[in-house]
C-alpha cells in the first residue's frame, strides 16, 4: 500500500474506535503506534528504530521521558509526545518536547492526540523548538497535499533535509489555509470590510457591514462550490461533464459526447435524471476505488457513472469493463465487485473506507481487463429476490 492508502486506513480505524478510547495509554496503543509503524513504516518493536519512554536528562530535570523517539541511520531524528485522544493540543503540552529538542539530534518533534499530529522544527532559532507547528495533519480530514511531506519522514523515503527546507513554506501556507477556512466558515468583521471595500464605493458604515456580512458568506460558499465543481469535472469526465454541488451533496451527470455513447434507457449508467442524486459518500467511494486501482492504470481511465440504483465505476468509460458498483442509495450499503466471468458479488459495508479491505480484488479486476481482450461480454447481474428489490441477496463468496 502507498502511504496515502495507509493513512486513510488509519483514519478509518480512528473514526471507528475513537469513542472507545478513554486513556492516554490506550491512545498510544490504538493510534500512535500504528501511525509510527503502519504509516511511517518503522518497527515499533525494534529499539534500533523506535525507542519508547525515551530518556535524556536535561539539566536539573532527571528521568523525564518522551513517549517515543524514532531512530534513522543510528540517530534520534523524531521525538513524539502523545496525549489522550479528544484532548485539545496546546503548546503547554509540549514542555518536555521543548527540553528534549535542545539536547538531542532530533530536528522534528511531533505532538499528537492520536488523531491530530502537529509537527515542529527549529525555524525561529537553531536547536530550539518553534512555538508553532510547521505542519498539522488531521486524520479526521486528511489534507492530501500534506501526504508527500509526510512521506519524507517515513522509513522508506526518509529525507530530513527536504522536510526542513520545505518547513517554513509549509508553516505559513498551513496557517494561511486555516485562517481562510475560518473566514469562509464564519467571516470576521475585518474580512467582511476587506472584501466589501473592494466592491462598494461608499463609507463602510454599520448598515453596510450588516448588508455585506451575509453577502460575503454567500459568495464564499458559492466560490467554494465552484472550485469543487471544477475539480469534479476534471476527475469525473473532463470539461464536458456537468456537476452541481448543493447543500453538502453533489448531483452529477456526464453529458455524452456522441450519439453512439448516449444511454438508451433512463436506468443505464450515465443518464441525467431528476431522481439521480450523487452523494458525497458515493464520490468518496469513487475516489477510494480510483486511488486503489491507480497502481494498475492511469487515473484518467477510471470513470464514474451514476444511476438511480447504484454508482458505477468503469475502466475506459466502457460498460463491458466494470470495476465496481457502489450500492449506497439504501439503508444497507454494498460494494459490488466482479469475478473473471463478470459476475457481481455484493459485499456489505459500514462506510466507504471499508472499500480499502477489497483493494486486491479491485486491482485484480483492472489488471485482468488490461491483460486480456477476451472479456467482451456485458457484466452478469446478480439475481435479487423479487420480494424485496431494495436489499440484494449476496452471491456466495
Amino acid at each position: 500500500m502507498e502511504i496515502a492508502e495507509r493513512a486513510q486506513a488509519l483514519a478509518l480505524k480512528i473514526r471507528k474506535h475513537k469513542a472507545d478510547i478513554q486513556t492516554e495509554e490506550a491512545t498510544k496503543n490504538a493510534f500512535v503506534m500504528p501511525f509510527i509503524s503502519t504509516v511511517l513504516g518503522y518497527d515499533v518493536f525494534n529499539p534500533a528504530e523506535v525507542i519508547p519512554e525515551f530518556t535524556a536528562d536535561v539539566g536539573t530535570k532527571k528521568g523525564e521521558k518522551i513517549d517515543y523517539a524514532i531512530v534513522h541511520d543510528g540517530q534520534v531524528q523524531v521525538l513524539v509526545e502523545a496525549k489522550k485522544v479528544n484532548d485539545p493540543l496546546r503548546i503547554e503540552h509540549a514542555s518536555q518536547l521543548f527540553r528534549y529538542f535542545a539536547v538531542t539530534n532530533a530536528r522534528i518533534a511531533i505532538l499528537t492526540n492520536g488523531e491530530t499530529y502537529q509537527f515542529y522544527t527549529d525555524l525561529d532559532a537553531p536547536n530550539r523548538m518553534d512555538a508553532k507547528p510547521f505542519l498539522v495533519l488531521d486524520f479526521s480530514d486528511i489534507d492530501d497535499t500534506l501526504i508527500p511531506e509526510l512521506a519524507k519522514l517515513s522509513k522508506e523515503s526518509f529525507n530530513l533535509d527536504s522536510v526542513i527546507n520545505a518547513a517554513e513554506e509549509l508553516k505559513y501556507i498551513g496557517q494561511i489555509k486555516r485562517i481562510l477556512a475560518t473566514q469562509f466558515k464564519t467571516p470576521e468583521d475585518e474580512w467582511v470590510k476587506f472584501l466589501a471595500c473592494r466592491v462598494y464605493e461608499g463609507s463602510f458604515t454599520q448598515r453596510v457591514r450588516e448588508q455585506f456580512a451575509p453577502l460575503v458568506d454567500k459568495a464564499s460558499r458559492q466560490f467554494l462550490n465552484e472550485q469543487v465543481n471544477d475539480r469534479l469535472k476534471n476527475a469525473l469526465g473532463g470539461p464536458d461533464s456537468f456537476v452541481s454541488v448543493s447543500a453538502g451533496a453533489s448531483e452529477l451527470a456526464e453529458q455524452p459526447s456522441s450519439a453512439e455513447s448516449r444511454p438508451t434507457s433512463p436506468t443505464e449508467p450515465g443518464t441525467r435524471d431528476g431522481d439521480v442524486v450523487t452523494t458525497e459518500e458515493e464520490l468518496d467511494g469513487y475516489r477510494i476505488v480510483r486511488a486503489i486501482v491507480c497502481s494498475e492504470v492511469p487515473a484518467a481511465r477510471v470513470v464514474a457513472r451514476d444511476t438511480k440504483t447504484y454508482f458505477g465505476v468503469l475502466l475506459d468509460d466502457n460498460n463491458r469493463k466494470p470495476i465496481a458498483r457502489l450500492w449506497f442509495n439504501r439503508s444497507k450499503k454494498y460494494l459490488g465487485i466482479f469475478d473473471e466471468n463478470k459476475v457481481e458479488t455484493r459485499i456489505p459495508l459500514t462506510a466507504a473506507e471499508d472499500i480499502y479491505q477489497y483493494a486486491d480484488q479491485l486491482r485484480t479486476t483492472v489488471a485482468r481487463y488490461n491483460s486480456s481482450a477476451s472479456f467482451s461480454a456485458a457484466p452478469e447481474k446478480i439475481e435479487i429476490d423479487g420480494s424485496d428489490p431494495a436489499e440484494p441477496q449476496l452471491s456466495p463468496r
